[in-house]
């Protein structure tokens, strides 16, 4: 699987990200929260994913920054994980809830569990 994460599978557009958190559900694995909405099938990428992170939870921007650039980088590492099998289209929203700085590999545990429960969820 290829594991880049081009604009194909990036969460951008206002009226998909509104439809995500009126309609989606979530589920949470410390120190993340998933939101996600199944969408109708269509041409485009199978998942499209954002990252998250509030100001009001982590202060600065270079650590908010930081925390997104790591969320992304562990989602493309790791976005085999609900690919294969995949059966559904769906939108995700990593959101960041936790109030310090979490290291890499706790992260990474929390966004395989995430994704292993959707990858049960697919079958």
């Amino acid at each position: 699987m290829n594991e880049s994460f081009g604009k194909p599978e990036k969460l951008k557009s206002q009226k998909l990200i509104d439809e995500l958190f009126l309609k989606g559900k979530s589920i949470k694995a410390f120190p993340l929260k998933l939101m996600y909405l199944e969408r109708p099938i269509s041409g485009e990428a199978e998942i499209k994913t954002g990252v998250s992170v509030p100001k009001k939870l982590i202060k600065t921007a270079v650590k908010r920054n930081r925390i997104k650039r790591l969320m992304r980088e562990i989602f493309r590492k790791n976005k085999y994980l609900v690919y294969k099998d995949l059966s559904r289209t769906y939108s995700f929203m990593f959101i960041y809830i936790s109030k310090e700085e979490i290291p890499y590999e706790k992260l990474e545990k929390s966004m395989q569990k995430l994704l292993e429960q959707i990858q049960k969820m697919n079958r």
